[in-house]
């Protein structure tokens, strides 16, 4: 399989929340960079803090949150996945959408690195009350 191949899995399994299918993607070191200003920005090292830090508190303090992606850019070892992200925030019960670009690394049927690129003043206005 491809490393394009992969990468367009990863979101198909999300998008049915098969976390452990993405789980199974990321090698046991992964550098999971999300955005400064992001609700969960900072880094991650490995599938378990990516779990903890980022995927449990999507899926507990979001309602319907997604990342859909719109195009991929094959790159071979990088790539790129161009897409919006959406979900209602439970606390404040507001919605937002905005557009994100991920980066993923990939070695040997693995991903490495990932860096999320996202509009995080649109993702802010959805946490304030």
């Amino acid at each position: 399989m491809s490393n394009l191949n992969s990468v367009q899995g990863v979101y198909d399994a999300f998008a049915k929340g098969d976390i452990p299918a993405v789980l199974g993607f990321l090698s046991s070191d992964i550098d999971w960079k999300e955005a400064e200003g992001f609700p969960y920005g900072g880094t991650y090292i490995g599938p378990d803090a990516v779990l903890e830090g980022v995927f449990m508190r999507l899926g507990t303090e979001w309602e319907g949150f997604a990342a859909v992606p719109d195009e991929f850019i094959d790159g071979g070892d990088a790539i790129v996945v161009l897409g919006k992200y959406s979900g209602k925030y439970k606390a404040t019960g507001k919605s937002f959408q905005a557009n994100f670009a991920h980066i993923w690394k990939v070695r040997e049927g693995k991903a490495v690195r990932f860096v999320q690129y996202v509009d995080t003043v649109i993702v802010q206005r959805a946490l304030q009350p």
